[in-house]
């Protein structure tokens, strides 16, 4: 089995939050593999800039989530281990990167987001990382 390092970023503008729909039409979140010496966060960041075109920042990490799947190049099964982290846009300006395979993509509202969503671990992550979003806000517009 093939073990592969992940970075990801749950990206949230205002009550919104970012999913791509990808090749294979699953709606998803940005995340690539981390590269070389390369940090989590810069992956996560590099990531969301590259298959999005969203310039964000990091508030906090969100946690981690593993899947596996067969790779039909590789003749293997793979096991992506990811970590993730809150950002947020400076923007609600996004451009999905369709040479990369994505569809579309798009902020959306946290309860369509959760409609959308391709797989329950990412429904899971999106609910916990926008209640420390809400409470990120929360205690920015308090100081």
């Amino acid at each position: 089995m093939i073990l592969r390092n992940c970075a990801g970023g749950v990206v949230f503008y205002a009550n919104q939050v970012f999913l791509l729909k990808n090749e294979k039409n699953e709606w998803v979140l940005p995340k690539g593999k981390i590269r070389n010496e390369e940090l989590s966060s810069d992956t996560a960041l590099n990531r969301t800039k590259l298959e999005c075109g969203i310039n964000a920042e990091i508030i906090s990490t969100a946690g981690g989530t593993c899947y596996e799947f067969f790779s039909l190049s590789r003749r293997q099964p793979v096991c992506n281990s990811i970590t993730w982290y809150i950002m947020k846009s400076t923007s609600k300006e996004f451009q999905v990167n369709k040479e990369m395979g994505f569809k579309d993509g798009g902020f959306f509202s946290i309860d369509d987001a959760l409609e959308l969503i391709t797989y329950s671990q990412d429904k899971s992550l999106v609910k916990l990382s926008y209640k420390k979003y809400k409470q990120y806000m929360k205690e920015k517009v308090a100081v």
